[in-house]
C-alpha cells in the first residue's frame, strides 16, 4: 500500500499537468475548426435579413468555442513604431478593435476612457486599429492616456494566422476580454444605440455594458491572481 501511495504522488502532478497541458487551446486553433462552419450558418441569416439570428449564432459561436480558449501571443506595435507582444501586458486585458473605416458607436470612447481611468490598476486597456500608423496616430488623440493604442498595418505585416483571423473572422468592433493568464473570459460587440440617442444615455448604455462584464470578467480574475501572489509571498 504505501508503494503504491509513492507511485501516485510521484506519478501524480505529471499525469495532472499533461491532462491540464492537453485541454489548454488556443483561440487560432478553435477558429481553424469551427469558424467555417459559422460563417455558412451566420451569412445564411445576413442574406435573409435576419439580424437577430445573427446575433444568436455569435453569441453561441463565441460562447462555445471561443471562451475559455486562450489568446495567442501575437504581434503589433505602437504609436512609437516599437514592437509589443499581447503578452508583454501582464494585468488582464480589455482589448477592442477598431479601423479608421469603422466609426466607435456613439457614447463608445468616453465610457472606454471613463474605465480606464477607473480599473487603470487592474486592467491593461488596450485598442487595437487595424491601419496604417498615421491615421491611427490622429484617431488616438480621442482616447484617453490610460489606454495603450496599437495598431497593425497589413501592408507592412505578412501576419499570423492570429492576426488575420482577428481582424476578418469576427467583424469590428469586436472586444475581447483576457485574464491575465490570456485565456478568453468573454468576447462581445459594441453596444450601438439608435443613431436619435443622446450622447449621455449612449454613453450610459456603453458604460454600464462594458463595466459590467469588466467588474464580472477581469476585475475578479486580477484579485484571484492577487491573492494567489500575497499566499506564495
Amino acid at each position: 500500500m504505501k508503494k503504491l501511495l509513492l507511485v501516485f504522488l510521484l506519478i501524480g502532478p505529471t499525469v495532472f499537468s499533461q491532462q491540464e497541458l492537453k485541454e489548454k487551446t488556443y483561440f487560432s486553433e478553435e477558429l481553424f475548426f469551427h469558424l467555417s462552419d459559422y460563417n455558412r450558418k451566420a451569412d445564411l441569416a445576413y442574406r435573409f435579413n435576419d439580424y437577430e439570428k445573427g446575433r444568436e449564432l455569435f453569441e453561441d459561436f463565441t460562447s462555445t468555442h471561443l471562451e475559455g480558449s486562450y489568446m495567442d501571443n501575437f504581434k503589433f506595435r505602437n504609436l512609437k513604431k516599437k514592437e509589443v507582444q499581447l503578452y508583454d501586458f501582464k494585468k488582464p486585458v480589455f482589448l477592442i478593435t477598431y479601423a479608421s473605416w469603422c466609426i466607435p458607436s456613439k457614447g463608445e470612447v468616453p465610457a472606454l476612457n471613463e474605465l480606464a481611468s477607473e480599473y487603470r490598476d487592474q486592467v491593461d486597456f488596450v485598442v487595437l486599429f487595424w491601419d496604417k500608423r498615421d491615421k491611427v496616430k490622429k484617431l488616438a488623440e480621442k482616447f484617453s492616456s490610460d489606454i495603450s493604442i496599437v495598431y497593425v498595418d497589413e501592408s507592412q505585416n505578412n501576419g499570423a494566422y492570429v492576426v488575420k483571423q482577428l481582424k476578418h473572422s469576427l467583424g469590428l468592433p469586436t472586444c475581447f476580454l483576457l485574464s491575465g493568464t490570456k485565456k478568453i473570459m468573454d468576447i462581445r460587440r459594441s453596444v450601438f444605440p439608435p443613431l436619435h440617442t443622446e450622447e449621455e444615455t449612449a454613453y450610459r448604455e456603453n458604460y454600464i455594458a462594458l463595466e459590467t462584464s469588466i467588474s464580472k470578467n477581469l476585475v475578479n480574475s486580477f484579485n484571484e491572481v492577487y491573492a494567489d501572489n500575497v499566499i506564495t509571498e
